[in-house]
């Protein structure tokens, strides 16, 4: 008897994703984690593997269907390692085991203190549309309509990857899927409040919970929405919902629903825009480094890199972070605090056909400049090949962004919430520069360094990016 396989958890907080291609056929025998689907997400391009062996005997999804978790996508002959075709738990064979039992482990006194009873254990884990929350009161309901983007993909069309591919790939382990929301994270609140909360794009960890022990209940995400609407804000990510004139009056148009990712970048980059960003330009002189570049690229390159101007910036950026901690913190308003990270991860902007990604470097203060420079060659190919997996494209503390080998003479990056600061590079240029009584060509680069002013002074941004630009000029500065 064949067996349902489900789509297990991606990730957290992702609940659904667009079918890109089914990589399997009906009569196709398929071995345990070898890929069956290929699925866009809003985070990421996963590949979605086989729990066990078996036949496929069935397909239940095609390419540009929208599916959400615990949605049956394959019918599996029994193989080696598939559960009993009468279990219950068929249809989650590729959650792990302890998902399920933290899907289950909310008892319903705890549901009906955060103002519902709890749900059945299919709806936890995804496999059930959840039933409208209970007595929604009509302001919250005008919010929640004014929060909808103006687009959705609808099921069975296919959502277009950012910039019109798909984004970085990852591969989807069943046994490493994190936990079922119901006992995720130290936020105390029932699967059926989060879903309500982020129905109305409130970020449950901003909401006071006033059930016992602080859990959160649909009461208490009813009066978070309402006072901030008594107070006339937005909520984080909130998009602006006024409508736009008809454009078709003009002439010829075409409406194309927003991919996941790019509506993702769309909310995130404008939740970001909401910290008050300033953006300080300088300068440096990096004549000696293209020298230097030009003597020891091709040590680098013998060990697998490339000696870029970017590999040399983010092992400065390090540096300078170490000297300057609180360009690797982050703002908490809720908690009134600043949390100084003792990490020094550093987020590179990659250009690829699939649209911007940021894979991440991590201890690049610990790191010689070669095996950032091999580290990056590593991660930007991936990046291309859409082989990023997540965790590679999370706990950046500080992101470096160039765009020197298309142009410009300066911009003005946006933030990667939840950071407080990035740095943009430009196109260097041949200047004349006064020297000892005369002009001389030196080669300069611009920067631009973009940051939070709630957690960073001008005095402090301006003495951080003088201090990349000298170093630049002459490396050896960073030890004086």
């Amino acid at each position: 008897m064949p067996v349902e396989f489900k789509l297990p958890e991606l990730g957290e907080n992702v609940e659904k994703g667009d079918v890109v291609r089914v990589l399997v056929s009906a009569g196709d025998s398929v071995k345990k984690d070898q890929p069956v689907l290929e699925l866009e997400t809003d985070k990421a391009t996963i590949e979605v593997p086989s729990p066990f062996d078996g036949t496929v005997s069935a397909v239940r999804v095609k390419a540009g269907d929208q599916v959400t978790v615990g949605q049956t996508v394959l019918l599996i002959e029994n193989g080696a390692g598939a559960p009993p075709a009468g279990d219950e738990a068929a249809g989650k064979a590729a959650a792990p085991a302890q998902d399920e039992a933290a899907a289950k482990a909310a008892p319903p006194a705890d549901e009906e203190a955060a103002g519902k009873a709890a749900p059945p254990p299919d709806e936890d884990a995804g496999a059930k549309p959840a039933p409208e929350p209970a007595a929604k009161s009509a302001d919250v309901v005008e919010f929640a309509k004014a929060r909808q983007p103006a687009a959705r993909e609808p099921a069975g069309e296919t959502a277009a990857a950012a910039d019109a591919a798909p984004a970085a790939t990852a591969r989807v382990a069943p046994a490493a899927a994190p936990a079922a929301e119901a006992g995720a994270g130290t936020v105390p609140a029932a699967p059926s409040v989060r879903r309500f909360a982020r129905e109305l794009g409130v970020d449950i960890a901003a909401v006071s919970g006033s059930g016992p022990g602080g859990r959160i209940g649909q009461d208490d995400v009813k009066a978070f929405v309402k006072g901030r609407m008594r107070a006339g804000g937005a909520l984080p990510g909130a998009l602006a919902a006024a409508p736009l004139p008809d454009f078709s009056k003009w002439g010829e148009v075409e409406s194309r629903p927003m991919s996941n990712i790019r509506r993702k970048t769309a909310e995130h980059l404008s939740a970001a825009w909401q910290a008050p960003h300033v953006t300080q330009h300088d300068q440096a002189d990096i004549t000696e480094l293209e020298a230097f570049r030009a003597a020891h690229g091709k040590r680098v390159e013998a060990a697998g890199g490339k000696l870029t101007v970017t590999a040399v910036l983010i092992r400065v950026a390090a540096e300078a972070i170490r000297r300057f901690p609180q360009f690797a913190s982050s703002a908490d308003m809720a908690q009134q605090s600043i949390v100084y990270k003792k990490y020094v991860h550093i987020g590179v902007a990659v250009d690829t056909p699939n649209g911007l990604l940021v894979p991440v470097i991590r201890d690049a203060d610990r790191k010689t400049i070669t095996e950032i420079a091999v580290e990056l060659g590593a991660l930007s190919q991936k990046a291309r090949d859409r082989k990023l997996t997540l965790e590679e494209m999370a706990g950046g503390v500080f992101t470096v962004t160039n765009l020197g080998g298309i142009g410009g003479t300066s911009f003005t990056p946006v933030i990667n919430a939840p950071e407080v600061a990035i740095l943009g590079v430009s196109r260097g240029a041949v200047a004349p520069v006064w020297r000892d009584g005369a002009f001389v060509p030196r080669e300069m680069l611009p920067l631009s360094l973009s940051y939070d002013h709630r957690v960073i002074d001008g005095a402090d941004a301006a003495r951080f990016l003088r201090f990349v630009a000298e170093a630049l000029t002459q490396p050896m500065t960073m030890y004086l």
